[in-house]
């Protein structure tokens, strides 16, 4: 077999990320194969992934999956997949809040998900977490709209807004602190190990040797630290029960520093070898949640917050607002994301390993 495989597919840009959408039944079943595929789609292996549609930065060089509902209570599942750039890796270990703002508007694209009224609600399975999050998608007249007035710092101009609400932020404490601490010490260093959205090991910007307000590209380029903050990590995914996570992209590392323009917090996400350009939904989700727990790092810079709150988180690009609040007795957590449909048509991918041997 020599021929280039031609798969359907849909760039979306979800929040501050972007990258293909696909639908579960026009991918291999088998995962092997599956992420053999993605890695020819994104051009894997190569710095720019010049032969292929990743852009060369974590944040395009993500990808969505998406297809009927696994679980009772959801309209679709979604899976996400962090393709590495210049490593032939896929992580499915992960979710992403930002590319999850583009499900929705998908789902309901792709005839998985009926329009109902001027906006429709999209309950997502992410498979990932096997959380689920509800997303309201503006569809006047019957149709996703992708224009309005809302904003999000770290993508420029205004779009529809995309209200997103993580059903199971914050459940249980013995779930959300893998190790049954709010706090705890790593080569003398004080930490949070959190799993609420996302696993992530929080740490204060200063006991690091940085402010914690420097640029994302000068802590990307800041070698010593990034190398510390590995060693940190792979300490922190022992510790959570997540086994040897030097080639996955879980946890992710978080510096906090007090804030400097009317938040409660101020944050650099790593993803996990390089400072997010803004930040992760998911990641904003669980900073704002280990603010209304005694005792974590986030709590013990910041102050303890008490829900119903808004919590404003900043970030290298601007800020970001979670609003945290109790339905039927556990807490959630809500936040405005947009998106935007940008390229339909076929992605072409070369044949995978086993389709060649099989042919």
């Amino acid at each position: 077999m020599n021929d280039l495989i031609s798969i359907p597919c849909v760039l979306m840009r979800g929040g501050t990320s972007k990258g293909p959408f696909f639908l579960a039944s026009d991918l291999p079943s088998d995962p092997a194969r599956r992420d053999e595929i993605l890695l020819s789609v994104m051009g894997s292996g190569h710095p720019l992934q010049i032969d292929g549609i990743g852009g060369g930065n974590p944040v395009t060089s993500k990808v969505a999956i998406v297809g009927p509902a696994s679980v009772p209570g959801a309209d679709v599942d979604y899976l996400f997949a962090q393709v590495r750039i210049d490593q032939q890796l896929v992580d499915t270990s992960p979710n992403c809040g930002n590319m999850l703002a583009a499900v929705g508007p998908f789902a309901i694209e792709a005839g998985l998900v009926p329009a109902k009224g001027p906006a429709t609600l999209v309950r997502i399975h992410n498979v990932n977490s096997r959380q689920l999050i509800e997303a309201e998608v503006p569809t006047p007249n019957g149709k996703v709209s992708y224009l309005g007035d809302a904003s999000i710092d770290g993508v420029p101009g205004r779009a529809a807004p995309i209200a997103l609400t993580f059903l199971d932020a914050a459940n249980r404490m013995d779930e959300m602190f893998p190790t049954g601490e709010a706090n705890e010490t790593i080569d003398d260093v004080n930490v949070t190990l959190i799993d609420c959205a996302m696993p992530m090991m929080i740490v204060r910007a200063e006991d690091l040797g940085v402010t914690g307000y420097e640029s994302a590209a000068a802590l990307s380029a800041n070698a010593a630290l990034l190398e510390r903050l590995e060693r940190l990590r792979v300490a922190a995914g022992g510790r959570m029960g997540l086994g040897d996570v030097r080639d996955r992209v879980i946890p992710k590392p978080v510096l906090l520093a007090p804030a400097v323009h009317g938040g409660h917090v101020s944050a650099r996400y790593f993803m996990p070898h390089d400072c997010h350009p803004s930040l992760a939904t998911t990641g904003a989700v669980g900073i704002a949640t280990s603010l209304i727990v005694a005792d974590t790092v986030s709590a013990r810079l910041a102050g303890l917050q008490v829900a119903p709150a808004v919590i404003g988180i900043e970030h290298p690009m601007g800020h970001i607002d979670v609003k945290l609040q109790e339905r039927d007795g556990r807490i959630v957590a809500g936040i405005l994301r947009t998106a935007r449909r940008l390229f339909e048509g076929c992605v072409f991918a070369k044949p995978t390993t086993r389709m060649v041997h099989a042919a």
